[in-house]
């Protein structure tokens, strides 16, 4: 069972869409698939692929889906939630290659449809392939009590946990079980989940506000220097105060903050966490509140990349203890912790084009294993920016 409805996908892909579908409507993307730890895709792979991705024209909104965002989502201008109920995949816009090992796939077209494909892509490139290669994975028994274990970690810890694991779950099946286990034990702990389709199963709070995309984009538009300023400042016309957890790490944190000044720090209700050193980064953020005056405890720190363990997170929610608010978004670590070794895989935003012709993207992460984009434009946005190696 691969992707099973438009929902299925993380929110933060349709807090994006809106803005896009308001304020850059004309704008088109490419997206890339970029296989980080060069995993070998099995012979025929792709076309595997391409046979369950011609089947995505067929998913449409349910009256059930659309009645839950407006009331769950309820930051979506009605409008939008009418044409995600009139909108198709197409296929058409999935270029599917492969060449030996190497799997190759792009994305190209308006932003504001070719938007919804990373997620159900990826999800179903991670699905598939745990399927075509046949891996022994440990049984479910195995993977609800290691869903459990986790669940009661966090209650101990008395903090709180999102799940943002679709992109690169093993299956959905394991992804719906692993989350109904999570429910039943963490009690207060789990505050929702990032998949829209699941938080409706199990009765949770769809979460998720921002992804490096939109800062990726108005780089390409206005520039590196203003990129972030122009962002942020459409974010809250858009929303008005709602969808408050800004990301820092798109051109890397220290940029970022250059232009998170006071007005951006009081008006967002806290920051996410999503490369390099979470301790460091901490530090940067608890300075950075401190210096505008504002007191930290009043806002919230994210915490979501590579989270993989109770130890790994007690000893990040320590170091908050009495400085600033602190929650958690985990992602492979719960929907593809079964025996098996998870692939390394995104799918970003490459190019745009906003009718000057194709403009290379680039991010540049507080991790430099994870930067993209097009060498030339990399090290041009670096420069810049004024950020050295």
């Amino acid at each position: 069972m691969f992707h099973v409805a438009l929902t299925d996908s993380d929110t933060y892909k349709f807090s994006m869409a809106n803005l896009i579908l308001k304020v850059q409507p004309r704008v088109k993307a490419r997206y890339a698939f970029i296989n980080r730890d060069k995993r070998e895709f099995p012979d025929g792979f792709a076309r595997k692929l391409r046979e369950v991705v011609g089947g995505f024209r067929a998913i449409q909104m349910s009256k059930d889906e659309k009645d839950f965002m407006r009331e769950k989502c309820y930051y979506l201008d009605p409008a939008y939630l009418d044409f995600l109920e009139g909108y198709h995949y197409n296929p058409d816009e999935v270029r599917i290659e492969q060449e030996g090992p190497d799997l190759r796939v792009t994305i190209e077209g308006p932003m504001y449809r070719t938007i919804y494909w990373e997620v159900p892509l990826m999800a179903t490139i991670s699905e598939l392939y745990f399927k075509d290669t046949n891996q022994a994975r440990n049984g479910m028994i195995q993977i609800i009590a290691a869903a459990k274990s986790k669940a009661l970690g966090f209650k101990m810890l008395d903090t709180t946990v999102s799940e943002f694991g679709t992109r690169r779950r093993h299956s959905f099946n394991v992804h719906n079980n692993v989350l109904r286990v999570l429910k039943e034990h963490a009690g207060h702990a789990l505050v929702g989940t990032s998949n829209i389709y699941l938080a409706m199963t199990h009765g949770l709070t769809p979460m998720g506000t921002i992804a490096h995309e939109l800062f990726q984009l108005y780089g390409a538009i206005y520039g590196y220097q203003s990129a972030t300023t122009m962002l942020l400042e459409d974010w809250i016309k858009v929303y008005q105060g709602d969808l408050g957890i800004g990301l820092t790490d798109t051109f890397t944190t220290d940029v970022f903050l250059k232009a998170f000044n006071t007005k951006y720090s009081k008006l967002f209700d806290g920051v996410r966490h999503d490369s390099g050193d979470p301790l460091v980064w901490l530090e940067k953020i608890l300075r950075h509140y401190q210096d505008h005056r504002i007191n930290p405890l009043y806002k919230t720190v994210l915490f979501s990349d590579n989270l993989h363990s109770i130890e790994q997170i007690e000893s990040i929610h320590n170091a908050c203890r009495g400085c600033i608010h602190d929650a958690y978004g985990v992602g492979t670590w719960f929907t593809c912790d079964c025996g098996v070794k998870p692939l390394n895989i995104v799918i970003k935003l490459v190019a745009c084009d906003f009718g000057y012709g194709w403009v290379d993207t680039v991010k540049l992460s507080d991790n430099v294993g994870k930067n993209t984009g097009a060498c030339s434009a990399v090290a041009l946005c670096k420069q810049i920016l004024g950020i050295k190696e």
